[in-house]
């Protein structure tokens, strides 16, 4: 490309007087936001995660409207570590009893009000009652305490201090744990205790070994990791805080994951152009004019693939759940961040250093070029162009092969199958279970304005439900908690739920929530997501193409090849989730987040590709086109590839199944993507059909 027809605005990024504006002036300014500006302050909600409109939500928010003090229920369960609890140790855990319920507020409040004991309590004639629940078999006791909060991380330190002090008390030979909603939701916020921290560490290390591998450079590597690492901070910032003025929710996953986009995204971009850029130190002697040429014939791809994932993230603005909105806000703005560094932080910063930074392989005028050169990929493009509908036949029946494993998927998980590594909250759980009716840790909450007595009668009467009684009345709004004698997250439960709404479903403001509640709600509106989100995110990727390519059969053929793959790494994926790893279902939201990032993200290697195949077809025709293409894009791709689904691997550090399970599937799908869609497939795609591949488009060449 000759100086004439490079664009005004790369020349001047990579200019010998604006160079090093362009590159400090964003890098300072990025970083005093960094030490200067906080994250945006996330005020939490109890229905951020839950779908808009659905009952289980409906009756939070009509719980919230209950006195403040009334809090997240904590079960505190006492276990004896042989025999029974004598009468003793029974009298002391109801002192400890009365003296929790007392700092929680609840102390003297009869029963069927604020604060009362739990369904079970034995009659004692008259006498006031214990607020503890003594099992059958006398191994074990439970109380359930409120505990008030005002935030989630407020909630993990009540959580933790409670166990703490009862550790302190418990008498001798008398194990005590927490469980119940409370104590759930603080074990789930422990795992990102620190999170940010840890992920972006695995994450930086990750990139950071890659790149070296990659470059095979003692110091090359380290441009592209601070300028990513530096736009991913800022990102976070940025982010955060466009929620916080904008009111979307987000939780605690939302700035882990952001963290791994923006760090694959911004790679990725750097990859691409760098090697553009060794490219054209080989063919041209001012590194100034090389980056410039080497900038202008990327920017199109990373416009084009960035644009794609940014308009695809922010399809999730439509999803039911408030912080899935908000993650989709907050990954859009990284992306854009990302790319705006590798086009216009990264390449100013580059061309500072001299040819040098490559050492030891350093490139030189006169060397081959990579699309001129004999490497593996071009030993790979030769021989799919023996037999291109072979391998077309032989890719796609793999693929097919390998979606099978779709039609076996399960979603849904139970609250003992979220972690990892099992914490106190469900371990005690199910030890509850084993004294106590099953559902004892997470009941059937339901919340009405209607007559109590009436909707409590009709809740008695379903079957399943153990026990039901008023445990909060006030202000026109009673609560009713039904305990199941099914274990919390298992089909009998949900069925307990079922019958529930419709014993109620005559009363005009009865809502029926709890774990299970909100779990079956969950999981039907995620469905509804799915068949809103998934067909948008193709319509944008295909309009994309689209636009970029100015062609039908290509779009239609790359669409159809990232759908293939997406298919085929959840059908591989849950094999391995069954087979390895042991989970029995996936959860309800990786569905849709894994088609996110494997469409919006994979169609990048294919932009990357077939740009430089159209590019290279103009001069020299479509097959020998897509052969260069194929050698000068295969290292970098593959290692883009290589590179991203490591870093979605990342979040397997958190001991949380859902995250897992989505790293897990996103590194399946990015590796078949870049070793075998967009190495095979898609050359022999268009080899297959030569000139047709660009219709209506005519492509002129050798």
């Amino acid at each position: 490309m000759s100086a004439h027809r490079t664009p005004a605005l790369a020349r001047a990024i990579a200019g010998r007087r604006l160079a090093w504006v362009v590159a400090l002036i964003p890098l300072l300014m990025a970083l005093a936001v960094i030490a200067m500006v906080p994250e945006g302050d996330r005020e939490g909600s109890a229905t951020d995660t839950l779908p808009a409109g659905a009952d289980s939500t409906l009756a939070v928010e009509l719980a919230d409207r209950l006195p403040e003090d009334e809090g997240q229920v904590a079960i505190v369960l006492w276990t004896a570590d042989s025999g029974e609890l004598d009468q003793a140790v029974q009298g002391e855990l109801t002192q400890q009893a009365v003296a929790l319920l007392s700092q929680a507020g609840g102390e003297g409040a009869p029963e069927g009000e604020q604060g009362g004991p739990p369904s079970g309590t034995p009659d004692s004639g008259g006498a006031p009652q214990s607020p503890v629940v003594v099992a059958e078999d006398g191994t074990a006791a439970f109380v359930a305490v409120p505990v008030t909060s005002t935030s989630a991380t407020d909630n993990i330190d009540r959580v933790e201090k409670l166990r703490e002090d009862l550790r302190d008390d418990a008498p001798d030979g008398v194990t005590v744990e927490v469980t119940g909603p409370a104590g759930i939701q603080a074990d789930i916020g422990q795992v990102f205790d620190g999170a940010d921290f840890r992920l972006l560490l695995a994450t930086a290390g990750i990139v950071a070994i890659l790149l070296i591998i990659t470059y095979r450079s003692p110091v090359l590597w380290l441009v592209p990791l601070a300028v990513v690492g530096i736009a991913d901070r800022f990102a976070a910032i940025v982010a955060t805080n466009v929620l916080e003025v904008t009111g979307v929710a987000w939780d605690e996953s939302t700035v882990g994951i952001l963290s791994v986009l923006v760090f694959g995204a911004g790679t990725d971009y750097a990859l691409l152009l760098i090697s553009r850029y060794r490219d054209e130190l080989k063919t041209t002697d001012s590194r100034h004019e090389a980056m410039a040429h080497a900038l202008a014939r990327t920017t199109e791809a990373v416009v084009s693939s960035s644009t794609t994932v940014v308009l695809g993230l922010l399809t999730l603005l439509l999803s039911a759940i408030p912080t899935t909105r908000g993650l989709g806000l907050a990954c859009a703005v990284g992306v854009v961040i990302a790319a705006t560094f590798a086009l216009v932080v990264l390449p100013a910063a580059l061309v500072l250093f001299g040819r040098w930074v490559f050492w030891p392989k350093v490139p030189r005028v006169g060397d081959p070029v990579l699309v001129d050169s004999r490497g593996v990929w071009r030993r790979v493009g030769d021989a799919v162009a023996k037999r291109p509908r072979t391998f077309v036949a032989g890719t796609v029946a793999a693929l097919a092969l390998l979606a099978i494993g779709t039609t076996s998927i399960t979603t849904g998980l139970d609250p003992a199958d979220q972690f990892l590594q099992r914490p106190e909250a469900i371990s005690a759980a199910e030890r509850l279970g084993e004294s106590f009716p099953a559902g004892t840790s997470d009941p059937v909450q339901v919340v009405t304005r209607d007559t109590p007595e009436q909707v409590l009668g009709a809740v008695e009467g379903v079957d399943g439900v153990d026990s039901a009684r008023i445990t909060t009345s006030a202000d026109g709004i009673a609560r009713i908690d039904a305990v199941p004698d099914a274990a919390p997250g298992s089909d009998a439960a949900r069925d307990v739920v079922l019958d529930v709404r419709a014993a109620v479903a005559d009363f005009d403001d009865t809502h029926v929530g709890g774990g299970d509640a909100e779990a079956l709600d969950a999981k039907d509106y995620a469905a509804s997501d799915r068949l809103l989100i998934l067909p948008l995110i193709l319509l944008l990727v295909l309009g994309a193409l689209l636009l970029l390519l100015r062609s039908i059969v290509a779009p239609l053929l790359l669409v159809a090849t990232v759908l293939a793959t997406y298919a085929a790494a959840m059908g591989a994926s849950w094999w391995l989730f069954q087979g390895v790893f042991g989970f029995e279902a996936m959860d309800t939201g990786v569905p849709l987040l894994a088609f996110l990032f494997l469409v919006a993200l994979g169609v990048d290697y294919n932009i990357f590709l077939v740009t430089r195949a159209r590019e290279e077809a103009r001069e020299h025709g479509t097959r020998k086109g897509m052969l260069r293409a194929l050698t000068a894009t295969g290292g970098v791709i593959t290692s883009a590839g290589i590179l991203l689904a490591a870093v979605f691997a990342v979040l397997g550090v958190l001991p949380l199944v859902v995250l897992a399970q989505l790293g897990a599937i996103i590194f399946v799908g990015v590796l078949l993507d870049t070793l075998v869609v967009r190495t095979v497939l898609v050359p022999a795609l268009a080899l297959t059909l030569g000139e047709k591949f660009w219709w209506p488009r005519k492509v002129t060449g050798a």
